[in-house]
This record gives structure tokens, sequence and C-alpha cells, in this order.
């Protein structure tokens, strides 16, 4: 990686968090919990984690446009929420890796 991707990484992560701060508190206080939670326990790759918690944050601002409460966004057991998260970003994660596998065998067979 280099100093630009980190530069580039920083700034993006910035405007994210700006994001955050623009939502109404309920939907900030429970972002940082969710964001807590996925580190703890979320998608190992790095650029997966930041698209999860992009998704969310355009889930919280189409929520919040809208006038509904961050609970009704994401249900009462917010914990729930985020192990759904995981799960279908490590579903999508393994068929990928499946796509490639596959892929590698075919490309192996033609060579």
């Amino acid at each position: 990686m280099s100093i630009r991707d980190l530069i580039e990484g920083k700034k993006a992560w910035r405007a994210h968090m700006a994001r955050v701060k623009a939502l109404p508190q309920d939907y900030q206080i429970v972002y940082k919990e969710i964001q807590k939670y996925l580190f703890k326990i979320g998608p190992v790759e790095l650029t997966e984690m930041t698209d999860l918690l992009s998704g969310i944050v355009d889930l919280f601002e189409e929520g919040a446009a809208v006038g509904k409460g961050v609970l009704e966004v994401t249900g009462r057991d917010v914990a729930t929420f985020c192990d759904d998260l995981v799960k279908a970003s490590k579903t999508k994660e393994s068929i990928d890796q499946e796509v490639a596998r596959t892929i590698k065998k075919v490309t192996d067979k033609d060579h």
C-alpha cells in the first residue's frame, strides 16, 4: 500500500465519519455501537468492512430522511441486525471465493 493509498483512505474515512456526524443523535449512537461490534466480530478485509459501514450509513440516512427512528430501521435487537449483515457479507465472500476457484479450475484445464 502506497502513501497515496493511505492518504486517500484517510480522506475517505473522514468523509464517511462526517456523514455519520450529520445523522440524528440516536442514529449516531447506534452506528458507533454497530461499528464497535463489527470491528470485534465482522469481516476481516478492510475494504469489506468499509463497504459494510458505508452501506449502514446509507441505510441510516434513508431512514432518517423519512423520519424513522433508528430502531425502526435496525429492529430492537441491534446485535442480530449486525449478525445478519456479517452473515450476508460472509456468504458473499464465500460465493466470490467459490467463483474464483471454479474459474481457476476452468482456466487451468484450458492450458
